[in-house]
Formats: structure tokens, sequence, C-alpha cells
């Protein structure tokens, strides 16, 4: 059976080639900085579960004061070069997008079709982490369909996730961060004492004033803590749970589907989702550094609108 600790591994084992690859660029005076950041975060997913709670608090504040410090810098390793680059879509077109396809659709089939698939009297994958691993899964066979069929050197695929990373810099792992921040949300009781105001101090007594606190509040906090799969926890406990589903009898289902959607209209409005508002910006090289974040409000205000209108509708039935 396939588990979760293999796609650990696989992520670890790529950060570690991206912090060797930066160790060894003498043309990136912040190389150093670079190394030491993945080469951290490869130790957080390689030995993470040897480390103790301890060991990887001490990793992570060392995460965020080698970001912090901005010792990490843009490499520009060698890959292939623009003429390369232009020839290859010329000649292949709109087929190239057949590897990025991949991925997708593996991870769809992984976690609707493999996770049921028996091997030796089990499954072929974690059926409680079909999708995670189905994503792995996807990834690995999509690069391995770009290399034959494009033939690029043995390097370019490493050299190009370090161009990539090095481009986003600390805020490819802000997802990850942010999740956590939410965990420790929940369990320091942060969702209780929400949900001690919303009861006690907001008239919540109609269903739709409760959907919308719900609703208004998933986008509220997400834009105060950058992630809606942090905010997520924290809300579900403090309204979705005791008064949508509990006191009104909400679907589970429906109210956690559509709470998360919700939480994604702040995330279009944050520069706190670094990864998705200002890292654009800085591969754009935009003048206007909330431009993205203009661009996406009026579909967000519209998204909150809608998914508070079929919560309503569709979770009470």
């Amino acid at each position: 059976m396939i588990r979760i600790g293999a796609v650990y591994i696989l992520a670890g084992l790529l950060f570690a080639a991206v912090a060797v690859l930066s160790a060894r660029d003498r043309q990136n005076p912040r190389r150093i900085g670079n190394a030491l950041f993945w080469g951290l975060l490869a130790v957080s997913f390689l030995f993470g579960n040897l480390l103790g709670d301890f060991g990887n608090g001490l990793l992570v504040l060392a995460l965020a004061a080698t970001g912090g410090m901005r010792w990490l810098g843009q490499s520009r390793p060698a890959t292939t070069t623009p003429e390369e680059r232009r020839a290859s879509a010329a000649q292949r077109g709109n087929a190239l997008f057949l590897p990025a396809l991949i991925i997708p659709a593996v991870a769809l089939i992984g976690s609707l079709v493999l996770k049921r698939v028996p091997v030796g009297g089990m499954t072929l994958i974690d059926p409680t982490q079909a999708t995670p691993i189905s994503l792995a899964l996807g990834i690995v066979i999509a690069l391995g369909v770009a290399m034959i069929w494009l033939r690029p050197r043995p390097m370019v695929p490493l050299q190009e996730a370090r161009r990539l990373l090095d481009s986003i810099g600390w805020a490819a792992i802000l997802p990850q961060m942010l999740a956590a921040l939410g965990a420790v949300f929940a369990l320091s009781g942060v969702g209780d004492q929400v949900g001690h105001i919303m009861t006690h101090d907001l008239p919540l007594g109609s269903r739709f004033a409760a959907v919308a606190a719900y609703t208004v509040g998933m986008v509220l906090f997400t834009m105060v803590m950058g992630n809606a799969f942090a905010t997520f926890p924290v809300m579900t406990a403090a309204i979705g749970l005791p008064l949508l589903v509990r006191q009104f009898g909400g679907d589970p289902a429906v109210v956690a589907a559509l709470g998360m959607l919700s939480g994604f209209s702040g995330t279009l409005m944050t520069p706190m989702a670094a990864n998705f508002n200002i890292v654009p910006v800085a591969l754009l090289d935009l003048k206007d550094r909330n431009a993205v974040i203009k661009a996406q409000a009026p579909t967000a205000f519209w998204m909150l609108a809608v998914n508070t209108l079929l919560m309503y509708f569709l979770a009470f039935r």
C-alpha cells in the first residue's frame, strides 16, 4: 500500500536536490541562504517524524528566520534557451499542456478509483489519504511522460524546479504554515471563544443570520489569516457545527463545502494570501502590488453572496 509517507519522502528529496543545486550555484550571491532554507524544508519532510515537537518547532523558527531576514535570492539556472523554448512551442503547440493535464486527471482517477483497487489483501493506496497520494502520483507520471516526449537534459526538471521555487521564495510554504496555524487556533480554543461572542453578543436567532455570520466570518478570518484552510476549523467550531448543524439541523457536508468556498472569497481579497496575490505581482513585474486583488475583488463579493444563498436554501432541506 502506498501511504502518505511516500509523498513526504518524494517532496523531501526534491527540496534536498534544490538545496544542493543552490549551494553549488556560485552565480547567486545568496546561494547559502537558499540552500539553508530549502535544506531545512527537506529535513522537515524527510525526518520530521523523528525530530519530535521541540525539534520541529526549532526547525520552523529557523525557516522563519531564514526567510524573514531576506537571506533568499533569485537564481537563474541554465536550463533551456529562449530559442529552444520557442522552437518547442512552435513544433508542439497546445499539446505542450498535456503533461500539466495529466496531473489533475490522475488525481481525480486516484481519488475515485485507485483507493479501491485491491493489492495483496490491501488497497493500492491509503484510502484515507487518496487525494494527496494521487496528486503526487500524477506528478510523477506527468514528469515521466514529459521526459520521454520532450527529451530534455536530465537536470532540467530539477533546475526549473529551483528557478520556480526561488521566484516564489518563502511564500511557497505559506499554505502549509497557515494550515498549521489553523490547527493551533482550533486546539487553543479560539473557535470556542468566537462562538461565545457570536452566540451571546450577536442576534443569530434566525437561520439566515447564522448562515451569513458563518460565510462572512469565513471571509473576514481568511483575510486576516491568509488561508481558508486555517480559518475553517476555527469558524466551523464556532458557528458551523453548534449553530448551523446542531441548532438548525443543517447538512454538515453542504455547510462545510460552502463554508470553505466562502473562505476562498477572502483569499481573493487579502495580501496575506501571498502565494496567490503577491507572488503573481512579483512574477509579472506589475507596478501596482494590489493589482491582482483589485481584479479579483468583484468576483469575490459575488461568490460570497451566492454561497450564502446556496447554503441557506440547500443545507436545511
